[in-house]
């Protein structure tokens, strides 16, 4: 059992901002090292339900050079954990018990990258999808128990799904315009 509530809450208009004041301390603290920010998770679709944590795709100049500036982020309360289980990223919560945000840093152009912006734009275009999603996300959290593992599974052949249409019409876009 987790020791976090795992709660799922309507969309919140003010995630976007919350969203603003965090990338503007995180550029201010990484520097040139930070080449984009960008709102990533539930929180950045306008409309679809969450967890209130802020999720937020970091792309860096190198992991190494992120990782130099660790005093930074934990000065902005994040805690370094590395890899954390996914290749080639780097991961930080922030609050602990009472997360509210979480930083996935990778390197700029990595193919997580594009994943994370591709799922993120393809339900920001796609309302049902994401309202379906959302009610999905809503009906495993009461029924989770606060697991985040049964939480995670859950929704795992969905999102899977979803991140296949993403990736599919992603390819068709013009990247440079997407990642803006």
């Amino acid at each position: 059992m987790s020791l976090r509530v795992i709660e799922v809450v309507s969309y919140r208009p003010e995630w976007p901002a919350m969203f603003e004041q965090e990338a503007a301390e995180l550029r201010r603290a990484l520097g040139d090292v930070a080449r984009h920010v960008h709102h990533i998770g539930s929180t950045s679709v306008p409309g679809l339900a969450a967890k209130p944590i802020i999720d937020i795709l970091l792309e860096v100049t190198t992991l190494e050079s992120l990782d130099a500036l660790n005093p930074p982020m934990l000065a902005l309360g994040y805690e370094p954990r590395g890899e954390f289980g996914i290749p080639r990223r780097r991961y930080y919560p922030k609050g602990g018990a009472d997360r509210t945000h979480q930083v996935h840093a990778f390197a700029a152009g990595d193919e997580h990258v594009i994943r994370h912006l591709a799922f993120r734009d393809y339900l920001r275009a796609h309302s049902e999808t994401a309202k379906e999603y959302g009610q999905l996300k809503m009906a495993i959290a009461r029924e989770c128990d606060n697991d985040i593992e049964r939480y995670c599974d859950g929704k795992d052949a969905y999102v899977k799904a979803i991140e296949a249409r993403a990736l599919a019409a992603f390819t068709g876009l013009d990247r440079h315009q997407t990642l803006l």
